[in-house]
């Protein structure tokens, strides 16, 4: 006879917010032994009968298990949970979200300890976790050799993005796809604030809105085009002078609905002040290039 049961790789879990708590019944429902820790322990309690074993401390849960998954508050409270636990032989695995210095800054925390250490940052939310037709994915960065040792386990709760053995590059990529989702936020809800009032239908201009920024989203391939080689002004169709000179219109009615611009205001600023820097050079320029005012002096 052949023995077919194959025993899954165990886990520890610290941290059982909402996003954690996903992540835990995610992994559970796999087939996964795992060891669960929180701070507040009813947390931890409630999935005992959903099958993990609940550790009465930090120190407990990373001693019963080499893989060590942390999705707790922020960066403090990693060191605050992991002071004086021994963490030679670990490999952690950084759910928390942070900033790229302080993923850099905890995996050489974490090799000082004697433990292998990968950043992380979830794009998504905990409904898309378990559910790979949501999406949602996660971003790893640091230990390549950690990173393959664990990857079947960690593509359970959602897809896996390794983007490079700098730790802070997980959280960088993190940062850069939700400020540009906060900045699409931003002229959506001043799209909105501009017909309030009027005899037009937020539903009505929805699908509008949708339409017109999906046929904007050539930008985003062309600004890393431009960014890459430098050159603002080859096949520009709608150039930075006209571009500031039309952004008045959007001031002006702006000005007549009374809606603040204050959404829209910083990118025309920047796009004018590009343009008033050196008309001559820049007015036949795509807008691409007011981008490179953002990386002041001084970094």
């Amino acid at each position: 006879m052949t023995d077919t049961h194959v025993t899954k790789r165990p886990l520890a879990l610290l941290g059982l917010g909402d996003m954690g708590t996903a992540l835990a019944r995610t992994w559970l429902a796999a087939g996964h032994p795992l060891t669960v820790w929180n701070r507040t322990a009813a947390k931890a309690e409630a999935l005992a009968p959903e099958g993990a074993a609940v550790a009465a401390s930090a120190a407990e849960a990373v001693a019963a298990n080499t893989l060590v998954v942390l999705c707790l508050l922020d960066d403090a409270s990693i060191g605050s949970a992991l002071d004086g636990v021994d963490l030679t032989g670990k490999d952690l695995v950084n759910l928390t979200t942070g900033t790229p210095a302080e993923g850099r800054a905890r995996a050489a925390w974490a090799q000082e300890r004697g433990a292998r250490f990968v950043d992380a940052g979830i794009m998504g939310t905990p409904s898309m976790i378990g559910a790979p037709e949501a999406g949602g994915y996660v971003f790893y960065s640091g230990s390549r050799a950690l990173f393959d040792t664990h990857r079947e386990v960690l593509e359970v709760p959602a897809a896996a993005r390794f983007v490079g053995e700098d730790p802070g590059h997980a959280a960088l990529h993190d940062v850069a796809l939700l400020s540009a989702m906060y900045g699409l936020f931003g002229g959506i809800s001043h799209a909105y604030a501009l017909i309030e009032g009027e005899d037009i239908a937020p539903k009505d201009l929805a699908p509008l809105l949708s339409e017109w920024l999906g046929a904007m989203g050539f930008f985003t391939g062309n600004a890393a085009e431009r960014l890459t080689s430098r050159d603002f002004t080859s096949g520009v169709e709608s150039n930075l002078a006209m571009q500031v000179a039309a952004s008045g219109t959007l001031v002006r009615t702006a000005a007549d609905q009374g809606v603040s611009t204050e959404l829209i205001g910083p990118y025309l600023d920047l796009m004018r002040e590009r343009l008033e820097a050196d008309p001559a050079a820049h007015a036949g320029e795509d807008t691409v290039g007011a981008l490179t005012l953002l990386r002041r002096a001084g970094r």
